[in-house]
């Protein structure tokens, strides 16, 4: 090899660490990112809960999936501390599903669905369901807020497909 050469692959190998070096120290600094279904949702040390034991279980809730792109109920009040079995049915003819979600994280898993409709869901946070079954999600919520929940299907979350859990402190449902 001549000296020009070897001097040249020299900066290479020296620039190419340096940037290697660069990026690990960025990822470094940067939050933990728990990604799900190849990489595509996040759930930022979800926040809004936890998966819950059957064990644990406090209340159970049915919600049922229909082809008007609605949930029944939208809207579900729980306490903070709460694990709550989810019965979730679907009555309509196309698949819907329900993932519970920050905004952001439901925003960002249905366009992720958008560009992958036949993606398959096996978190602790959704259930998906065909046409006429019915099925299970047990959730703890471990945090005051609001959790919001979504049908990610293709066009679903568009027509309007959500709703909201909001979740109090577990002594704001005490009468005094």
């Amino acid at each position: 090899m001549k000296p020009v050469q070897t001097k040249n692959l020299f900066i290479a190998a020296v620039l190419a660490a340096a940037a290697f070096h660069a990026a690990a120290q960025n990822m470094a600094s940067m939050p933990p990112h728990h990604a799900e279904h190849a990489g595509h949702a996040e759930h930022a040390d979800d926040v809004f809960g936890q998966p819950g034991a059957a064990g644990k279980v406090t209340r159970t809730i049915k919600v049922d999936m229909r082809d008007n792109m609605r949930f029944t109920p939208e809207t579900l009040k729980v306490k903070a501390g709460d694990t709550i079995r989810f019965v979730v049915s679907n009555s309509g003819k196309f698949r819907h599903e329900l993932v519970f979600g920050t905004e952001t994280q439901l925003k960002a898993h249905y366009a992720a669905m958008l560009k992958n409709p036949e993606m398959e869901h096996a978190d602790d946070n959704q259930i998906s369901l065909a046409p006429g079954k019915s099925g299970e999600l047990i959730w703890q919520f471990t945090q005051a807020g609001t959790v919001n929940f979504a049908c990610l299907q293709p066009g679903h979350y568009d027509a309007g497909m959500k709703g909201s859990v909001t979740v109090v402190a577990a002594e704001g449902l005490h009468k005094h």
